[in-house]
């Protein structure tokens, strides 16, 4: 029997329980191994199958079956996540901005382009997006260079100290308000 035919795996079983997590450093898992969406920079989408409260499976290939659609999968993902978890966002001490969730799912709100969009709306500017952790995404707008520049700072630091497992990346996103799309971010000197 495969292992996608087991109860435990069988995608109408987990269909619902399934998100997106972004990633930049698989760890132990191999792009063979495990349905990976290309992102961002040199981010990554995975995906985990939550089993508990506080208990995630990553999802591998042979959990799903030969015809499964990944990008249908991404998509399947997201609701559930909109569904299942709620994204609010914060001030920063600098100025800035942080999205906040349930500590598992933060980075995950960079799949969804209407939160950033209602952002640039509300500040009227670009957004400079940065996501060094799992459970740390921080922006601010574009054109405030010092605002942008602590939370850089603030970013850098959350990444140093966080654990390997958690960490994801100190690289710069923008969120365009003329292209409404994210995209990598390089600072203008």
């Amino acid at each position: 029997m495969n292992r996608y035919d087991e109860e435990e795996y069988k995608l109408e079983n987990i269909r619902e329980r399934i998100y997106p997590w972004v990633r930049k450093d698989l760890g132990e898992i191999s792009e063979k191994d495990a349905p990976v969406v290309s992102f961002i920079n040199d981010l990554r989408i995975i995906f985990v199958i939550k089993r508990e409260e506080e208990v995630f499976e990553i999802l591998m290939d042979d959990m799903l079956p030969p015809d499964c659609d990944v990008e249908a999968l991404y998509y399947a993902s997201c609701e559930n996540l909109v569904r299942d978890v709620e994204f609010v966002i914060a001030n920063t001490w600098y100025g800035g901005f942080a999205m906040l969730a349930d500590g598992w799912h933060e980075a995950s709100s960079l799949c969804f382009k209407h939160i950033w969009q209602v952002c640039v709306d509300k500040l009227e500017d670009d957004l400079v997006i940065m996501a060094p952790t799992r459970e740390t995404v921080l922006f601010a707008p574009a054109s405030q260079n010092m605002v942008v520049d602590k939370m850089t700072e603030h970013g850098t630091q959350a990444y140093r100290q966080a654990r390997d497992i958690d960490k994801i990346s100190t690289g710069l996103m923008l969120f365009s308000k003329d292209r409404k799309e994210l995209g990598a971010y390089e600072r203008e000197n």
